[in-house]
């Protein structure tokens, strides 16, 4: 009984010290989306009227809301792959303790603290028509290109992309490299084992979990690439970097709460169904292990 007791007390001062982050979780989070939720199947400012799956034709059926979604699954597929490979490039660079590796480390951290509006501004500056880039590429006999208002828009984006979130990632993949033991490499350098066969034996196997984890946080990262996008271009860019959150925000500002809930919805269910297979994948691969 008293074992009972004590547990029962225990569990109710885990629930009173954990009450204020749930009901912020229920007020800020759960209800705003049951309200979303319930806007989709609804018409007219406020959902006063019931309006079924329309909304959802709508949405499927604008042209606004496919080029914003392929753009955005384009950029991801783009993006993510790239600022892996570079940013495990690095890490294992740095993580060799090669000459002045602590001033690359805090030099790749600087884009973390650096307001965004400033590196826009630099972006500006370098990639306008009148800019930098294009001054160079005339002074050699090359004519330069509208970076910002072309299909190169997107290329730009993509760059600033990485150069933004690559020292995060960097910082991530560091702590898992430094996590793995050093007797596994001493006892393969025994072996006879070289650089390569150790990378693909002992580095890469080890380090599935924080790739996992490292490539979610880069997904979710290159959904808020809609600050850099939208300081570049504007709420009308190009069309080539025509986000969905382009969409999310002039249906905002239309008072168009339904086409922006469906919206929304949609992109939750895509992300949270692709990231539960990514799960089902890792956990695979630990079984596997085993």
């Amino acid at each position: 009984m008293k074992r009972m007791k004590l547990r029962k007390r225990e569990a109710l001062t885990g629930l009173a010290f954990a009450s204020p982050a749930i009901i912020g979780l229920i007020v800020f989070f759960v209800y705003p989306f049951l309200i979303s939720l319930w806007y989709t199947f609804t018409s007219g400012v406020g959902g006063i009227h019931f309006a079924g799956f329309s909304n959802y034709e709508n949405v499927i059926n604008s042209a606004a809301f496919r080029l914003a979604a392929g753009n955005t699954f384009k950029f991801i597929l783009c993006s993510v792959p790239l600022i892996m490979v570079i940013s495990f490039a690095l890490a294992m660079a740095l993580q060799r303790k090669c000459a002045g590796a602590l001033f690359f480390r805090t030099v790749f951290l600087f884009p973390l603290v650096i307001p965004v509006a400033s590196v826009i501004l630099v972006f500006q500056i370098v990639f306008d028509n009148l800019g930098i880039l294009n001054s160079m590429l005339n002074a050699i006999g090359v004519s330069g290109q509208d970076w910002l208002h072309s299909e190169h828009a997107f290329g730009v984006l993509v760059l600033l992309y990485i150069w933004k979130n690559c020292g995060y990632n960097i910082v991530l993949l560091l702590a898992g490299l430094n996590a793995i033991p050093k007797e596994l490499y001493e006892a393969a350098k025994v072996d006879g084992a070289g650089r390569k066969a150790m990378l693909l034996r002992i580095t890469l196997p080890l380090m599935v979990p924080t790739f996992f984890f490292v490539f979610v946080i880069s997904i979710i990262n290159s959904f808020k690439s809609f600050r850099e996008a939208f300081l570049l271009g504007g709420s009308h860019p190009h069309e080539s970097i025509y986000m969905l959150q382009h969409f999310f925000n002039n249906n905002f500002q239309n008072l168009n709460y339904q086409r922006l809930s469906v919206a929304a919805l949609l992109v939750f269910v895509i992300i949270f169904t692709f990231v539960f297979f990514l799960y089902l994948a890792k956990r695979r691969l630990e079984v596997d292990k085993k």
